[in-house]
């Protein structure tokens, strides 16, 4: 339970966050607030449970068709001594860049297409994931596996983008009885599988009946679950030579005008989901990706700054 200076100074920080103009740091709160700078680097050095207080408030918002998006967010930042600095991948650069790394969570409003920030964990350095055995694809893991409980209170889907279509990620996530959905390498080994008679032949029974050619491919296998002017969804569950396991494949053939621009190949881990929705579930991710740049360009990237977009979403 808090108490009520500390339920008075976190309602203050969710304020001043959306009240203030400008980036926003401990300086400019305490510029534009009754409390000094230096309280605000005191109180914040204290743990508050955002991922349960955000939970309150997107329970009284969302619909019940819900995803959690995850992802990374580069923040640059030029001090040598600051905890976590290292060369962490910058979307907008394009380029591993120095600077911090988070990784954060959100519920995705499948019905309203919105996102509401859960949490975000600064990603410590790679010596001390090191040390841990960890690099930064099972420490992303660990946040999922270290939280799936709470994930799940939501929806049983993770949405990641195609760096985390690796072995390790798919076999983290349902460990803890979750599925993935997320994007394949257009160069993916995949396999149909064998669904005929038995041969009788000596040794072992034939798995599979030969490699998925998306630009030719065998449509025997698939079925057509959407088909507009603008895309056309096939699905089907094939092999994954690099997850070792079925999945539920959806490729999906965007058009232009009447051309088509281009095959992309997305993925889950629940063989029961349609093409149609593993696609619509997928593209609903960068939601998340919106409530960064939200973040970014209006209240500065803290968790308490992401809770104060949740709170001006809120009717």
């Amino acid at each position: 339970m808090l108490n009520k200076s500390r339920k008075d100074f976190i309602i203050s920080v969710l304020w001043h966050i959306l009240s203030i103009k400008g980036r926003i740091n401990f300086l400019q709160l305490g510029r534009f607030s009754p409390l000094c700078e230096q309280t605000y680097r005191n109180q914040f050095e204290k743990e508050f449970d955002f991922l349960s207080f955000n939970k309150l408030l997107i329970d009284q918002t969302v619909s019940t068709e819900l995803a959690i998006a995850m992802d990374p967010s580069f923040i640059p930042k030029a001090g040598k001594s600051t905890y976590g600095r290292g060369r962490y991948w910058s979307g907008v650069a394009g380029a591993a860049k120095w600077g911090l790394d988070i990784c954060g969570f959100a519920v995705v409003d499948i019905v309203n297409n919105t996102a509401f920030h859960l949490n975000a964990w600064q990603t410590p350095p790679s010596d001390e994931l090191a040390e841990k055995g960890l690099n930064l694809l099972t420490y992303y893991a660990s946040l999922v596996s270290e939280n799936a409980e709470k994930f799940k209170g939501f929806s049983k889907y993770v949405l990641a983008d195609a760096y985390f279509a690796k072995r390790p990620f798919v076999e983290a996530v349902l460990s803890v009885d979750m599925h993935l959905i997320s994007r394949l390498r257009d160069d993916s080994v995949l396999k149909y599988r064998f669904t005929g008679e038995p041969t009788g032949n000596r040794g072992a029974p034939k798995k599979f009946s030969g490699l998925v050619d998306v630009n030719n491919f065998d449509p025997n296998q698939f079925s057509l679950d959407l088909s507009n002017e603008e895309i056309t969804i096939y699905s089907a569950v094939v092999y994954s030579k690099a997850f070792k396991m079925d999945i539920k494949l959806a490729l999906a053939i965007f058009y232009k005008h009447g051309k088509e621009m281009a095959r992309k190949l997305f993925f889950s881990t629940d063989l029961s989901q349609t093409g149609e929705k593993i696609v619509a579930y997928y593209q609903s991710r960068f939601q998340i990706e919106f409530l960064y740049r939200d973040a970014k360009q209006h209240t500065g990237l803290i968790n308490a700054a992401l809770t104060a977009v949740n709170l001006a979403k809120q009717d």
